[in-house]
């Protein structure tokens, strides 16, 4: 296969009448990275991986593959390979026929076609069922026949539209394991779209968060879990998500403190500077695993407790809202249950109530 080359995304929008599905869009992918489009349905990812193909054309801005600006350039003529939910397999044709059409339809040399597709059905584990119809084959199965009629044409970028969500559970980690191991190995640009947190978390190298058409956060999966850069982000990655309560950020002699209600928590330093008034309205944020059980925190009441095996997600009843918290399986909490609940200071994360950014 040629070079990788990565993908840059100046400015880019698409309005449909006066609706702005992709509003200014700004971005840039890396030679051979696996980033994620993540956002909820109508965020503008389908529609940005559609401008990516060809398939809907900008309102304004500029796609670039490389150095090549790609705008006015069919999709015969991007060089790309799309995945989608649907395989879109050819009932008729077996496994090595279905990955072998994408090369006829170019005319590839009838000499070449053996040794092509025997290399993709080899990198996919696909050899034991060549002669197979897809009928025959299990969803994963199916999928991969997709991925090597892909990699079969040697495209520079791969387009991936929530490949994966036809899948049941088990198959759909078994897949994300495959793709990951797939990416290592042929190296090329990805681009995946998916609503599916799990799926951008485990497979990308960086993610792009969108919400209505703008984007909220680019960044590692790392970086979007522990400094998400706004209230959206923060709720929007994490399950169960992360805990948003009402509070007031207190500045004064050069330390800082959250009063929630009638509570109030001593901040640790890096929290003193954001704090630009002397009391500032904020919200508070902390992951479920950063809030523990303690005799001399807060008052609570169990609300619910849901098992899931090594854990319980336990909701607890906190001045007029709910915090998520894991808590040890073997800890035993019922409903209706008083207890008392504190938080991870140096793992609080506090944003602007009113523009929803993170400000520490």
């Amino acid at each position: 296969m040629q070079q990788s080359i990565g993908i840059s995304l100046k400015k880019l929008r698409k309005q449909f009448g006066a609706f702005v599905a992709v509003n200014d869009l700004d971005l840039e992918v890396g030679a051979g990275e696996f980033v994620s489009l993540l956002g909820p349905s109508g965020c503008g990812k389908t529609t940005t991986l559609r401008m990516l193909a060809g398939l809907d054309f900008p309102t304004s801005g500029t796609i670039s593959f490389g150095d090549q600006v790609v705008n006015d350039l069919t999709p015969a003529r991007r060089n790309i390979a799309m995945v989608f939910q649907s395989y879109a397999l050819y009932p008729h044709m077996t496994v090595r026929e279905n990955i072998a059409y994408p090369l006829k339809k170019r005319g590839v040399p009838k000499a070449e076609l053996p040794a092509r597709v025997a290399a993709v059905a080899r990198l996919l584990q696909l050899e034991p069922y060549m002669s197979s119809r897809p009928k025959e084959l299990s969803g994963g199965q199916q999928q991969r026949v997709a991925l090597g009629r892909a990699l079969v044409r040697e495209p520079d970028i791969f387009l991936l539209d929530e490949p994966l969500s036809n899948l049941d559970a088990k198959l759909r980690a078994h897949m994300r394991t495959e793709l990951i191991e797939l990416h290592r190995k042929i190296g090329k640009t990805m681009i995946y779209v998916t609503h599916d947190q799990l799926e951008a978390m485990t497979m990308s190298s960086r993610i792009a968060v969108m919400r209505g058409g703008n984007l909220q956060q680019f960044d590692t999966p790392a970086e979007i879990y522990q400094r998400p850069a706004n209230v959206f982000v923060a709720d929007f990655i994490g399950t169960p998500s992360m805990t948003l309560l009402d509070a007031d950020l207190h500045r004064r002699n050069g330390s800082a403190e959250v009063r929630i209600g009638g509570t109030t928590i001593a901040l640790p330093d890096r929290h003193v500077a954001p704090a630009r008034a002397n009391i500032a309205p904020i919200k508070l944020g902390i992951r479920p695993e950063d809030v523990v059980l303690d005799e001399v925190g807060f008052p609570a009441e169990v609300k619910v407790v849901e098992p899931t095996g090594h854990e319980c997600i336990v909701l607890f009843a906190l001045h007029g809202t709910t915090v998520k918290a894991r808590v040890p399986a073997h800890v035993r909490l019922d409903m209706g249950q008083s207890a008392k609940i504190s938080f991870r200071t140096s793992k609080l994360h506090i944003f602007d109530r009113a523009t929803g950014l993170r400000m520490s």
